[in-house]
């Protein structure tokens, strides 16, 4: 049982000395936190020139535990040791603790740190990690986490309160700037071992609970970079402003997250920044929005693991597919511009952007005819691609977290020619792709005029939306919505589309019947269908225990540069690349793997001959390098030799255990997550000539960092900075994950 927190950026907007003199204030104890019984320095040192002190403490805490649990653990308090070593030239405070009691059976160990704002020195910034891991406690393990994770999220969000309360305390008292450090400002070095605990109650037995390194401001990205010469009033007017008005580039600030994303709990904190850590680390150059994140953790009940699937499937879909510049490059026909009776129309009462649907006056057959149901996929993708746009316009205006929209749908003309099977297997299609790429992006649905046969129509669609998104769903029958309870209490009067006897002119197409001479056979819609969702440079391989996947390249010009990008979808492999001066063998397709895997047809390529030699008929021209379930890699080689290269992704077979050890739990899991012993892997790849590869690799510099649900156009997505480097040194090769 192990839990994980990590804090957001926490931002003081006072020096760092007067943070620390606050700090300071809340021991030995402190009122405002009644668990917080006492404290006792048991060691004290200080180094020669007073820069830096180093002090050790005892603290006891008298945790919230039901009397039950305290009486069969047997103890009354828990007892923890906090080391804090104050850097006063550096400006820095590291604290470290850790539990005293049961730490046999429990392990929890929280690192904190205050530090000067990196563009603001007048700031202080404070970061907390935290780890809790219960062995075992009597049977109580599962009580026992629940109880520490409570107190521990309550002790968080007091913290800043805490240090505010201090200061607004030396503040009254007329203390408003204390000097800051200099060689000749603290006296001799002191070095006092102390008797322990003449203030503490006697140690009874251990309880338990987090530490109480109380949470404070960490390092934020929140300004403009300024002049030398701008006195720092102006500094700290400009930081504000930038808080208050763009979006920190690095990391997540308190004041950026109840801005932009909304009040999280303290764990709800960790989770995004944690999953944000993961995805700047595996995902290098990709990385979605906050608010994109959040999204598929709320969709998971903020489950780690299961949102950091659920997020890794959806962003390899959007790459394949290129979802990113769907905006800039899908163009609506003109058929869907006449008769696709839906569009946006201002917003409701709470900010949300509103998309209006006619559903009713919508000839889905006539549509289907006409374009087929991959078109009409791709216009739905951009109405959701334009609605996340429109929260993030709407979170500007408004002043805060917009991250959904809501849809109006009419159903007044609703009946059994809409029931028409292949329009609502389109339909079904079309929820089964938006729910697993655009969670919690409905706020609301008013199903409005509802006709008798609309039972029959939800009855096909609700097994396929989340049991959540059908919580959002509210249906009035007939003029229902017209009384209390009904549009007013979510739309403006004023905005009320006049068809639904309002005062607002709505511009959604009135819809009517799509022409037959419109129609397409169906030669023609599945060649439409094939085109457009084959458009991706990036293809698809299966990699099998025994059966590797490998892809050929010729090089002609010895100083060529070969790049690659490529996503791990299913399975761990191992991907190297290879050389040698003649050709292999034609491409051969195992019909039958190992472990009698039928390898499918087009999709699994093996080249290297099993009687050639490594080192003889063939050489490793890279480290192998380890691709793990999830992880986005990216990279280049400058060849040394023409002749032939092959790039190799092998299934990654997991260590044998040692006699004398255990498998581990990590290992199993991950044994088991590769089904049938095989991986997927989407890849692509790209030969340029060294002065080709400089000038892109100048290009994606140029663009900065590749954040949001955005990405290089450049064909390799987007090199690494050791890559970039790599080449313009001419080095040999250069793998970047």
């Amino acid at each position: 049982m192990v839990q994980k927190y990590q804090s957001p950026v926490r931002v003081y907007k006072y020096p760092f000395e007067l943070v620390m003199a606050a700090y300071e204030r809340r021991f030995p104890t402190c009122h405002l936190i009644p668990m917080f019984v006492a404290s006792d320095v048991v060691e004290e040192e200080t180094n020669e020139d007073g820069s830096t002190t180093r002090v050790q403490r005892r603290c006891a805490l008298d945790v919230d535990a039901p009397r039950l649990l305290k009486r069969i653990a047997g103890v009354d308090y828990v007892y923890f040791i906090q080391n804090n070593t104050l850097n006063r030239k550096e400006r820095t405070l590291h604290i470290e603790s850790h539990n005293d009691t049961f730490s046999n059976r429990v392990i929890i160990h929280e690192t904190c740190c205050y530090s000067v704002h990196p563009e603001n020195d007048a700031w202080t910034c404070f970061e907390q990690t935290a780890n809790l891991d219960i062995k075992s406690f009597f049977g109580f393990e599962s009580n026992v986490e629940k109880i520490a994770m409570k107190q521990y999220a309550s002790s968080i969000k007091k913290g800043k309160e805490i240090i505010e309360f201090y200061l607004k305390e030396l503040e009254d008292e007329g203390i408003t700037q204390v000097p800051r450090w200099t060689p000749s400002s603290l006296p001799l070095p002191v070095s006092r071992p102390t008797s322990l605990f003449t203030s503490l109650p006697a140690p009874p037995k251990p309880a338990i609970t987090f530490p109480i390194s109380i949470p404070l401001p960490i390092n934020a990205k929140d300004s403009n970079s300024q002049d030398d010469t701008q006195d720092s009033s102006k500094l700290q007017a400009d930081v504000l402003t930038e808080i208050l008005t763009g979006t920190p580039e690095d990391k997540l600030d308190a004041d950026y997250i109840k801005r932009y994303l909304g009040d999280l709990t303290p764990l709800q904190e960790s989770c995004l920044i944690r999953l944000r850590k993961w995805l700047q680390e595996t995902h290098k150059g990709k990385i979605p929005k906050d608010e994109h994140i959040l999204r598929f953790l709320r969709a998971r009940d903020f489950n780690m693991d299961k949102a950091r699937e659920f997020l890794c499937q959806s962003l390899t879909w959007r790459k394949q597919h290129q979802v990113d510049y769907l905006l800039e490059t899908w163009s609506s026909p003109q058929v869907l511009q006449d008769f696709y009776t839906g569009g946006w129309h201002h917003h409701d009462r709470d900010g949300r952007p509103l998309y209006v649907l006619r559903l009713g006056q919508m000839d889905t057959k006539g549509l289907v005819r006409a374009l087929g149901e991959e078109s009409l996929l791709r216009h739905v993708l951009s109405i959701n691609e334009e609605g996340l746009r429109r929260c993030e316009e709407n979170t500007k205006v408004f002043g805060r977290p917009i991250s959904c929209w809501t849809c109006l749908v009419d159903l007044e003309g609703l009946n059994m020619r809409h029931l028409w099977r292949p329009g609502v297997k389109a339909l079904l299609r079309i929820i089964e792709v938006v729910e697993a790429n655009y969670p919690e992006t409905l706020g609301r649905l008013l199903i409005l005029r509802a006709p008798r046969v609309f039972p029959v129509l939800w009855t096909l669609v609700s097994p396929f939306i989340d049991e959540n998104t059908r919580k959002k769903f509210l249906i009035y029958a007939g003029n229902d919505y017209q009384g209390p309870g009904g549009l007013v209490d979510y739309i403006d009067k004023e905005i009320i589309p006049d068809f639904l006897a309002g005062e607002c002119m709505c511009e959604v197409p009135e819809g009517g019947l799509v022409p037959k001479s419109m129609y397409r056979t169906t030669e023609e819609l599945e060649t439409e269908d094939v085109r457009l969702w084959t458009e991706s440079i990036y293809q698809s391989a299966s990699v099998f225990k025994g059966a590797p996947h490998e892809l050929l390249i010729e090089i002609i010009d010895a100083s060529s540069v070969i790049t690659w990008d490529f996503d791990m979808c299913k399975g761990d492999v191992v991907f190297n690349i290879y050389h040698s001066k003649r050709a292999p063998a034609p491409p051969r397709k195992d019909p039958l793997g190992a472990h009698g895997i039928t390898s499918p047809v087009g999709n699994n390529v093996q080249l290297i001959d099993k009687s050639w030699v490594l080192g003889q008929d063939f050489s490793m021209v890279e480290s192998p390098l380890t691709c793990r379930e999830g992880e986005s890699v990216q990279g280049s080689h400058i060849t040394r030799w023409p002749g032939f290269y092959i790039l190799q992704w092998k299934f990654h077979n997991m260590p044998a255990c040692s006699a004398t050890n255990l498998p581990r739990v990590d290992d199993v899991l991950a044994t088991l997550q590769v089904s049938s012993h095989k991986c997927k892997v989407m890849f692509y790849t790209e030969v340029l000539g060294s002065e080709d590869f400089r000038t892109a690799c100048y290009d994606v510099q140029s663009l900065g960092s590749m954040t949001s649900l955005e990405s290089s156009h450049s064909g390799f997505s987007q090199l690494s900075a050791a890559t970039t480097s790599s080449s313009q040194s001419q080095s040999s090769s250069m793998i970047s994950r």
